[in-house]
């Protein structure tokens, strides 16, 4: 009885078995053909920009002369740009979540605000610069100035930042804030002193992905009407400036092949400055899991 019985398990199991194994190589088949697409990119992006990459390029101003342009004013107002989009939409992005999940009542009004977060989440970029130009460039005369840009892309990124830092701090268990209420905390030092530095590393995670895409974003400069071309560089936020992927993009636009391996080296730099970002994300978010 207990042999038919094992028998009829194994029948039952094969076809388990079968499509869990099936399901496996589907999976690795695909991951497998990312990481390649992921490694031909890389190896065309620097095997044609790693012999241009030198300080030079680093250095020098844009050119029409291929042998003469370099990135310097690109990579100034990159973080000219980032001066401005990291503290506005951190701050705001923060203080919202902070609001909405420790402070407001739970009502449809909350509800609803949260849902239409969400869903400006998923908003296409150029949609935000077509409200940057209607309301920082057109309506407040900022023009196509650094702060204008860095406003912009703030909104761009701050529904991300919002959703990820709401996650963060609805993960901190409530035992911590039940502690800190039983020692005699007001609510704002048990925000401060323990839900924030609790939700820290899934709000830094957040952050540092949302800026990332705010710097690889072109779209909403585009429409902004920042110039592909620059020779000088921001002295103030209402100075006009480009950014990494504007003078990408424009290289690209160029018929020699030199301004393309231009592009390509531009790349790398761009992709240098994301792997330091995210560099710092993981060692402050690292550092905070081992004390929570």
């Amino acid at each position: 009885m207990n042999l038919m019985n094992h028998e009829t398990v194994v029948k039952r199991m094969k076809p388990r078995l079968a499509k869990n194994s099936v399901t496996k190589w589907i999976f690795f088949t695909a991951t497998m053909f990312g990481l390649l697409v992921l490694g031909v990119l890389l190896y065309r992006i620097f095997s044609q920009g790693l012999g241009y990459l030198d300080l030079q390029f680093l250095q020098s101003l844009p050119s029409r002369k291929p042998e003469q342009a370099g990135v310097y004013t690109a990579l100034i107002g990159t973080i000219w740009l980032m001066a401005v989009v990291a503290p506005v939409s951190l701050l705001l992005g923060v203080g919202t979540a902070i609001y909405l999940e420790e402070y407001a009542k739970p009502s449809k009004m909350t509800n609803f605000i949260k849902i239409n977060i969400s869903n400006l989440a998923g908003v296409p970029s150029i949609v935000f610069g077509l409200l940057g130009l209607t309301v920082f460039v057109r309506a407040l005369a900022l023009g196509t100035s650094v702060l204008a840009a860095g406003l912009t892309m703030s909104l761009l990124v701050l529904p991300v930042i919002i959703v990820a830092a709401q996650e963060a701090i609805r993960a901190v268990p409530r035992e911590l804030r039940e502690a800190s209420f039983g020692m005699g905390a007001t609510k704002w030092q048990t925000i401060v002193r323990v839900v924030l530095p609790a939700a820290i590393p899934g709000i830094l995670t957040g952050g540092i992905l949302a800026l990332s895409r705010a710097i690889g974003e072109t779209a909403p400069l585009v429409v902004l009407g920042m110039p592909l071309f620059l020779a000088f560089l921001p002295n103030s936020l209402f100075d006009m400036m480009t950014v990494l992927p504007m003078q990408i993009y424009n290289w690209t636009g160029r018929p020699q092949a030199e301004f393309h391996a231009l592009a390509a080296a531009g790349i790398i730099v761009l992709l240098v400055m994301l792997i330091f970002m995210n560099s710092i994300a993981v060692l402050i978010r690292n550092k905070f899991q081992k004390r929570y």
